[in-house]
């Protein structure tokens, strides 16, 4: 089938089975390229199909030649509808790793539940003897809790309204938006989902069934960003779960396994791209950050965390104990330049204040799309396969 974008909202509905290998490929090659510190061997990375997870689970892999094992919630082919890329990310992460002689296996289910934590222990136990890293990078909009609670997330304000700039990607245009504040069952249910409950959860179900390391370590990603995004962001319902979040980390850490946030910079996400003002600060940035050289992706910042932030003897944090990844982001020139173009942006000069290209190529990439060296012309199976699904 000739596979082509089809974009709804904030997400595309189709994936390219080689775009995805492509891209999956490019960011193996630049980890082998990368100098490498002395760092795990045997990691779980939780939510490891896009974005951050994906990066760290090849960092993890090419770094340190470390086996992996991935979790995923991700759909397979079916007729005429594609896979999802996180499904041909994974395959193609597979196929490659076991190219290279590297343990790589996936288990595709829901992140959440007891069932899933524990097909993961009997995988480790069995292949990995116990893990020394684990990676959450879970970015789910709701989640089942024990009792059988379904919690989903909002992204609002608390408080009171916000009202800024935001833009609408497709039509180029941009136009102030008022976004309406959580209630307080909308924020509960946020913490409920993108807190650290379930963090936790998976660390005291390594550590009760003896499959986790007493000298491992486990991260969590988490943002910040500057005052434009915190109504919507750090002072929002995503905010209070990433406070969650923060809060969760001191207590596994307080419990035996030292737990780190990692505050990683702004980049196109399918979560991002939902946040309404965020897409036009990335767009933004993006803009400033490339004209000053310091422009990173998901691979440069997961190279970046395992090999000079974590990895490279002593952990290197700020004084309330988390990884920094943002810091170039937050550099007050950048910022500086930044609010500059936001307070002067309009749709008549996006051309000239925002690379609105790059966020779109960042975005159609998300789904393996406009990868170097792929013919989106020709005749694609869509029926890839995961090998260790398959058997």
């Amino acid at each position: 089938m000739i596979i082509k974008p089809k974009v709804r909202g904030f997400i595309c509905t189709t994936a390219h089975p080689e775009g995805c290998k492509a891209i999956v490929r490019e960011q193996i090659d630049y980890v082998k390229s990368q100098p490498h510190a002395d760092g795990p061997k045997r990691v779980l990375v939780v939510g490891a199909s896009m974005g951050y997870g994906l990066a760290s689970r090849i960092t993890a892999a090419y770094s340190f030649g470390a086996a992996t094992l991935g979790i995923i919630f991700d759909k397979p082919a079916n007729g005429a509808r594609t896979a999802s890329s996180g499904w041909y990310n994974t395959a193609a992460f597979e196929e490659l790793a076991h190219d290279d002689g590297l343990y790589a296996k996936t288990i595709n289910a829901d992140a959440n539940a007891a069932e899933t934590k524990q097909k993961a222990i009997e995988i480790i136990k069995k292949d990995m003897g116990k893990v020394d890293l684990v990676i959450y990078s879970l970015a789910a909009p709701r989640r089942t809790t024990a009792d059988g609670t379904t919690y989903t997330s909002v992204l609002k304000t608390v408080g009171a309204p916000y009202t800024n700039k935001t833009i609408d990607i497709k039509n180029r245009v941009v136009s102030d938006i008022t976004v309406e504040p959580a209630s307080e069952d909308e924020i509960n249910a946020t913490v409920k989902v993108m807190g650290g409950e379930d963090w936790k959860a998976w660390i005291d179900a390594l550590k009760a069934a003896d499959a986790i390391e007493d000298n491992a370590v486990t991260v969590a990603y988490s943002y910040i960003g500057p005052d434009i995004t915190h109504p919507m962001y750090a002072d929002g319902t995503i905010g209070k779960a990433k406070d969650h979040l923060f809060a969760t980390s001191k207590q596994i850490s307080a419990e035996g396994i030292k737990a780190y946030i990692s505050v990683n910079k702004a980049l196109v996400t399918q979560s991002s791209a939902a946040i309404p003002i965020v897409p036009l600060y990335i767009s933004i940035l993006f803009k400033v950050m490339k004209e000053n050289n310091v422009h990173e992706g998901c691979i440069e910042q997961m190279y970046r965390l395992l090999n000079e932030k974590l990895y490279k003897g002593e952990a290197v944090t700020d004084e309330e104990g988390r990884i920094r990844l943002d810091d170039l982001e937050m550099q007050e020139n950048i910022q500086k330049e930044v609010k500059a173009l936001w307070n002067e942006i309009a749709t008549e000069n996006l051309p000239t204040h925002a690379d609105l290209d790059g966020y779109y190529e960042d975005f159609y990439k998300l789904f393996g799309f406009m990868a170097k060296g792929v013919d989106y012309e020709a005749d694609t199976n869509a029926d890839v396969k995961i090998p260790s699904l398959e058997g």
